[in-house]
């Protein structure tokens, strides 16, 4: 049997044809952004757009100076620091510490067992960073009801989240410091001795 030829009235690319995808993507993107070329400023009056030049590129030039010299101060104040140090030496017997935004998790790891401390505690965080705002949202309700409250406090202005958060803001913040700054104070601790900063 013999295909029907395209004819001048008829497109030969089909639902089956190879570009068929591509152009129907073509007339997707056409019908969703309307026509190429046409600008939102063309609609305006002359009196609410800005012209491209100079009031669009002058900024700029300025933030880019402005990185360029931050960059070269930073580079003259933190020479020293960037001066090579002592050669590695493999028999030295080093403590090696985690970076600085760790140390926290670090010395949580020291207060109780390996599986609790070092892997469902933070997990448990983790999950509770990702689905707390779903739980903010749910249980909120729920808990003002059985307070007494008309509703829900705005996130803002929450007593019982902000409270929270502080909370393990603080945490952080004092076993961080305790590793960095303290790594001399040893304080006693029911599970395993006493326990030293980093």
């Amino acid at each position: 049997m013999n295909a029907p030829k395209p004819s001048s009235k008829r497109l030969p690319i089909t639902r089956r044809h190879v570009l068929y995808p591509m152009l129907v993507l073509y007339a997707l993107v056409g019908l969703m952004f309307g026509p190429i070329g046409h600008q939102e400023s063309e609609d305006m009056p002359e009196s609410k757009t800005h012209p491209y030049f100079p009031d669009h590129i002058w900024p700029y030039p300025i933030l880019a100076m402005a990185v360029l010299v931050g960059l070269g101060l930073m580079a003259l104040i933190a020479q020293p620091l960037l001066q090579p140090g002592q050669p590695a030496d493999p028999r030295a017997a080093i403590i090696p510490l985690p970076e600085w935004y760790f140390l926290g998790l670090f010395q949580f790891a020291k207060l109780g067992p390996a599986l609790i401390t070092k892997m469902l505690v933070p997990a448990v965080l983790i999950l509770g960073l990702i689905l707390w705002p779903l739980l903010d949202s749910r249980l909120g309700p729920g808990i003002a009801r059985r307070l007494g409250w008309r509703a829900w406090p705005a996130p803002k202005r929450n007593v019982i989240t902000g409270t929270i958060w502080f909370a393990g803001l603080a945490i952080i913040a004092a076993l961080t410091l305790w590793s960095a700054l303290a790594p001399q104070l040893c304080i006693p601790w029911p599970y395993n001795g006493p326990v030293c900063g980093a």
